[in-house]
């Protein structure tokens, strides 16, 4: 299948896949919520804040969080989480090992997992070294694992936190925090950002630069009234744009042309109505 599409955007003048569902920090689109999101995220691991990234599936957030992992500086050392279903020993000393501790094997006790992890912050501190713990899908986070995180953020020498904590997910996320229980960590939580849907605008502009940014010559388009239909029917969300564009653009394909017109993205987002309700 990756072939046929290939062949299919190459056909069309394209240099790279222009509406893949992947997190391509290369076509990371500077507009929206996203801009100012990946701006307030990267201070706050430069800082030692605790921060919270909601929203809901589809609308972009993994891709801000690689646009941050990609521009920090190697001075600071981030445990990546991408799995936060695990128990509380194995999350830490994935954390530990990410920050460039010794790889601690199964069953050693929390305590001697918690110990090593202090110790190696300690050190990378007295070198200039900042350490972040980012969670995508935090949403799936136990309650102990999220006290586990608040305790561990409280690191901090007389001048700076040591460790900071970036907290990604659903809107689930925001209601676990709301909890009478999450007080402790709720309130030291100091950038607090959600994501929103595309406006049409902002839709028919991320649409534009994704073209601009992988196709050889700008010799395609989608013409108003596609991007009129396709705000209709994908309701501004950036996964839901992405996968009616690579079906609009395959139907393109088939009927020789450069043009995605309004029935063409209409006849697309059929194929998703269902999942989209």
């Amino acid at each position: 299948m990756e072939d046929t599409l290939r062949t299919c955007y190459e056909a069309l003048g394209f240099r790279q896949t222009p509406f893949s569902i992947t997190p391509d920090t290369g076509l990371f689109f500077p507009g929206g919520r996203h801009v100012a999101a990946y701006k307030q995220l990267y201070h706050a691991c430069m800082t030692g804040v605790i921060s919270v990234l909601s929203g809901e599936i589809g609308l972009g957030k993994t891709l801000v969080l690689r646009c941050v992992l990609r521009t920090l500086p190697n001075s600071v050392r981030v445990a990546y989480l991408i799995n936060p279903l695990m128990d509380l020993p194995d999350l830490l000393r994935t954390i530990g090992q990410d920050f460039g501790g010794p790889a601690l094997p199964v069953g050693v006790p929390i305590s001697v997992v918690h110990s090593h992890l202090v110790d190696t912050v300690l050190e990378g501190a007295r070198d200039g070294t900042r350490f972040v713990v980012i969670v995508d899908e935090a949403h799936r986070l136990s309650s102990d694992a999220l006290e586990a995180l608040r305790l561990l953020s409280n690191l901090e020498t007389e001048r700076n936190k040591l460790i900071g904590l970036v907290l990604v997910g659903q809107p689930e996320l925001e209601r676990t925090l709301a909890l009478r229980a999450m007080r402790p960590l709720r309130e030291r939580v100091g950038v607090w950002l959600k994501l929103d849907p595309l406006s049409r605008s902002e839709s028919s502009a991320y649409v534009r630069h994704r073209i601009k940014r992988t196709h050889r010559d700008g010799e395609f388009e989608f013409t108003s009234s596609a991007l009129w239909w396709l705000q209709w029917y994908t309701r501004g969300v950036p996964r839901r744009i992405n996968l009616a564009c690579e079906r609009a653009v395959l139907l393109a394909f088939a009927l020789s042309t450069r043009r995605v017109t309004a029935s063409m993205v209409r006849q697309a987002c059929r194929e998703f109505a269902g999942a989209w309700k």
